[in-house]
């Protein structure tokens, strides 16, 4: 169910999953949907590799993924999985012994592409290292790197393909008595992967990552992660999610956290409800905002908050949120605090005013929720 049951036209009743642990989060069942990304550094080097994971920490990432491409990288997994406030994932491919070596060195899940990991055997190798170590698996199928036996049996990637490679290796999983898995199965095209992780929600209960891969850049690809992951999470699909996008990792994070928050599935930070701007506007809107979004950064007390241009729609966007500012006339506008008119401010001040009441309302809200 959504965060907003009150209004049935919000209400998203998710799939039934059942649930596994990466490290200490849980995926599946009714956990909250978790978001992850993936570092872009050497995992070589430990201290860019660190550095970047704590940066998606910072903007709330649950998980974060990590390559494991060499022997190089494997052993400064050690140190990675050690020193990260957040669980790791290893991503392998073709060298199914990087796998045990990950798990080896304290990776809380290994990814591994059923593509080109390599035949049943060392899949089998893969699931010991990993129940000797605690690790959980993600079965990551792929449109781009589907089995040969597969692409000549459909004659292209089709969600059949897909579906049919990811419960292929759900039996290899089975059949040696390993169930903490979950799966994906991406494609770059929007249709194929809807179509794919439809079906494969009816096809197994096994918790479902979510995402487009190769999305693209920053604005294509959240337009593109927004439409795919958005519709199948409105659907009730999806435990976990990656947002690809061919830009920094924080930003990964930042997109799937909106997906998910305009979705009501989680709530973190400010959101933030804004006009476009127009001719009608008493302060300029675009370049306030932008600012509010970089001094708010801090703040993961959930909360609403409405800056909007005029008097057309401000009043009734400031009904909905905890905190809003409407423009007004003569450099001034006027401040809301949960739907009713506070005060008047100018515009000159209304930032720094805004800034000091969504801190202190933080506070307030922070220190309820401890004495709960």
């Amino acid at each position: 169910m959504s965060l907003n049951p009150v209004r049935p036209w919000r209400s998203i009743e998710r799939r039934k999953s059942r649930q596994i642990m990466v490290g200490n989060v849980p995926v599946g069942g009714d956990a909250p949907i978790s978001v992850q990304t993936m570092t872009n550094t050497l995992t070589s080097d430990v201290k860019g590799t660190l550095d970047q994971v704590i940066r998606a920490a910072e903007v709330g990432a649950d998980i974060v993924r990590v390559s494991a491409p060499d022997e190089d990288a494997t052993r400064a997994l050690k140190e990675i999985c050690r020193e990260s406030p957040v669980p790791i994932v290893a991503d392998i491919h073709f060298h199914y012994k990087r796998a045990i070596e990950a798990a080896e060195a304290g990776a809380a899940c290994l990814r591994i592409n059923p593509g080109n990991i390599g035949d049943a055997s060392r899949v089998r190798e893969v699931i010991k290292a990993a129940k000797d170590h605690g690790c959980s698996i993600r079965i990551g199928v792929n449109a781009g790197s589907l089995e040969k036996h597969l692409l000549e049996k459909y004659g292209e990637p089709c969600p059949e393909a897909m579906v049919e490679s990811g419960l292929d290796h759900i039996r290899i999983l089975e059949d040696n008595d390993f169930h903490e898995y979950k799966i994906s199965c991406k494609a770059s095209d929007v249709f194929l992967a809807a179509a794919a992780y439809q079906a494969l929600a009816e096809a197994t209960d096994a918790p479902i990552h979510l995402g487009i891969t190769e999305a693209g850049g920053m604005l294509t690809g959240t337009v593109k992660s927004a439409i795919g992951l958005g519709n199948l999470l409105w659907m009730g699909i999806g435990d976990t999610i990656r947002v690809s996008l061919s830009a920094d990792p924080v930003e990964e994070v930042k997109v799937g956290y909106e997906i998910l928050k305009s979705l009501g599935l989680r709530t973190r930070g400010v959101q933030i409800i804004s006009c476009p701007s127009c001719a009608r506007q008493g302060f300029n809107v675009i370049k306030t905002v932008e600012i509010l979004e970089k001094r708010l950064e801090h703040i993961k007390t959930p909360m609403s908050l409405s800056i909007i241009g005029c008097v057309v729609n401000g009043p009734g966007e400031a009904l909905m949120t905890d905190i809003g500012f409407t423009g007004g006339g003569n450099g001034a506008g006027m401040i809301y605090m949960a739907g009713k008119a506070s005060h008047k401010m100018s515009n000159e001040q209304m930032i720094d005013e805004i800034v000091r009441l969504v801190e202190e309302k933080a506070e307030k809200l922070e220190a309820e929720s401890s004495e709960v």
